[in-house]
């Protein structure tokens, strides 16, 4: 005989593609135990069943049911047929108003040629035609208010119709009424539990990153959402970066050749290449098939956020905060003036914190204001960054082409082109502050261009072969600085200059 028992989900493991779900139950005597309505989704392969008994077997069987055991489910399915019926008895009352509305046109019809003979005869009075057809009137005109006032109650039970529509097919669409359930032999009483692995889980990393003065504060939260059809209540979530593979083998490599390369054959015959179609499929099948790639999960971290979170299986994204990280940083800015005059909020900090902080997107706050969003990537305990927060306005950034010759021909017919930048900043700030600058000269790769007399003013702290040229700038409040770079590009006679701008 097969006992039915109640194993609610006590925790939940989420990891970044799947999630392990564990459900609790009290035994109190042994026998076939039967723990139904788990997710069609299920890796039966993952199924393990321990606990405070003694296990004896354990098999996992699919339930075919008739309807959804999803609660919510079941209450749209519910709802659709309540509005299925509203609509139904708004249409049967549009149908009575539609006949008073023909019957009353038709009287009007018969009775005007009625009043037209009596009038001709002197039989009945003006006043009293009047009377009669406005009495027409006003029933007709009732009938057709009422007629616009149930089109428009209608038209809201229909957009509240489609709109269950949507979610029940988004829901069933995750939701098969077909089930699994796990059948466990079982010898004593006590607690067990079951744990499974289920797929349409997942949970990623998301930032607010807060500038307070010159303090920085990064909160760390995951955003987990799921579809695997059934709900999780508030239980013990844990997030882990480890991926469960039901298959893992280790990447064997196979022979590397080289070969001649040889020129084609020429074409077959029709027949012949038919036959060459059907065995070039047969050698492809004995080839060696790619290895799959496995990631195994010796190193993996497992997050545990403060409280209990509640995840339905619905889709939506459910915020839980990992950490709240207090953040040492050095802040300045940045301004590159050749791509943009904006000069961006920069702060370079220490991972300080025992977490790796997972890549995810983070939202940018100047106190309680938002200013933007950027990327963060993988930040490892000690790990040095640079963290992007945003335009700061209070630094103005100014570049102008100062002096600038084209064309100029010189000795042999060679051509001359020279330029001179000049990057003005102005802090308007309320503190001092480093401001790194960075520009660029042009570089060539012709030998019949050459770019000469390159002079800068200051001098740059760092310049590259690539023409990249960096300064650090300390500017008091209120103060301000300027860059001159200038050079002269000489072109071979001959040559089309590309890439030239200003």
């Amino acid at each position: 005989m097969t006992s039915t028992v109640e194993a609610p989900i006590v925790a939940v493991t989420v990891y970044p593609g799947q999630a392990r779900v564990t459900r609790r139950a009290s035994v109190d005597v042994g026998g076939r135990l039967r723990i139904g309505g788990l997710p069609l989704d299920l890796v039966s392969d993952s199924v393990r069943v321990g606990g405070q008994v003694t296990v004896l077997g354990v098999d996992v069987v699919v339930e075919q049911n008739p309807r959804s055991e999803d609660g919510r489910v079941a209450e749209l399915e519910q709802t659709a047929r309540d509005l299925t019926a509203r609509l139904q008895e708004l249409a049967d009352h549009a149908a009575v108003e539609d006949s008073r509305a023909g019957l009353l046109d038709r009287l009007g019809h018969k009775a005007g040629g009625s009043f037209a003979k009596a009038l001709a005869k002197g039989e009945i009075q003006p006043d009293r035609v009047a009377d009669l057809t406005g009495a027409l009137g006003d029933q007709l005109g009732q009938v057709l208010g009422r007629k616009r006032e149930l089109a428009e109650r209608r038209l809201r039970v229909q957009e509240e119709f489609d709109a269950v529509g949507r979610e029940l097919a988004t829901l069933n669409a995750h939701h098969s009424p077909d089930r699994h359930a796990v059948l466990v032999d079982v010898e004593g009483s006590g607690e067990l539990e079951l744990s499974y692995v289920v797929n349409q889980a997942a949970w990623s990393s998301g930032y607010d990153i807060r500038l307070d003065g010159q303090a920085l504060a990064l909160t760390w939260y995951a955003e987990v959402t799921q579809f695997t059809g059934e709900d999780w209540p508030e239980c013990e979530l844990a997030l882990s970066t480890a991926r469960p593979a039901v298959t893992a083998t280790i990447p064997e490599l196979t022979p590397w050749y080289l070969d001649r390369q040889r020129p084609l054959p020429p074409p077959a015959p029709m027949v012949a290449a038919e036959h060459a179609v059907y065995g070039g499929m047969a050698l492809d099948a004995a080839a060696p098939q790619p290895v799959m790639a496995v990631e195994h999960g010796e190193a993996a971290t497992t997050y545990r956020p403060a409280g209990h979170v509640a995840v339905p299986s619905d889709g939506t994204a459910h915020r839980a905060t990992v950490a709240v990280l207090a953040l040492e940083a050095t802040i300045d800015h940045v301004t590159a003036p050749v791509q943009g005059l904006e000069a961006f909020l920069r702060a370079t900090a220490v991972n300080s914190s025992e977490h790796t902080l997972r890549p995810g997107k983070a939202s940018v706050f100047h106190g309680t204001e938002f200013v933007g969003t950027t990327t963060l990537d993988t930040w490892a305990p000690g790990e040095e960054t640079e963290l992007n927060l945003g335009v700061d306005d209070s630094i103005r950034v100014e570049r102008e082409l100062v002096r600038r010759t084209a064309g100029k021909a010189v000795i042999g017919g060679t051509r001359r082109r020279e330029a001179e930048y000049l990057v003005e900043i102005h802090n308007y700030g309320r503190r001092a502050t480093k401001v790194t600058v960075v520009d660029q000269i042009p570089v060539s790769r012709d030998d019949g261009i050459a770019v000469r007399d390159v002079s800068c003013s200051p001098e740059p702290q760092r310049r590259t072969d690539l023409g990249e040229l960096t300064w650090q700038l300390e500017l008091d409040a209120g103060s301000s600085a300027g860059i001159r770079v200038g050079f002269r590009v000489d072109v071979a006679r001959g040559v089309e200059l590309l890439g030239w701008r200003e």
